[in-house]
């Protein structure tokens, strides 16, 4: 038996090779499997389960698009209220004040003045 690799997953078009070939066996009429995975009943297991998983697969990705997306519309309407309320306490109590360093700003006093170059 093959070791299992979990850490890739199998090609999309080994998959459909697979799934034409295990369509395939069903036009084989004498068909004596050896092995215990390798019989009819076995294999029709193992590709409904692996459907159903798909399927989960397919469910939570769209559940976590539509949760990325949700939560991306909440930080921008939560970034535009706190500029709106930067820009209230900058009108309220002016550029200089402490309280619109509390909220960020930087004073406008604590700016250096720019200085002339001697060329």
């Amino acid at each position: 038996m093959n070791t299992v690799d979990f850490s890739r997953r199998v090609s999309s078009k080994t998959i459909s090779a697979d799934i034409v070939a295990y369509h395939g066996l069903t036009t084989i009429a004498n068909y004596i499997p050896t092995r215990d995975e390798a019989t009819p009943t076995a294999l029709q297991a193992v590709y409904e389960a692996m459907l159903t998983k798909q399927k989960k697969e397919t469910e939570i990705a769209a559940l976590l698009k539509a949760a990325t997306d949700a939560a991306r519309q909440a930080e921008v309407e939560f970034h535009s209220a706190v500029l709106a309320m930067k820009e209230s306490v900058r009108g309220q109590f002016g550029s200089n004040s402490d309280e619109a360093q509390s909220v960020g700003y930087k004073k406008k006093s604590e700016y250096k003045r720019p200085r002339r170059r001697s060329a």
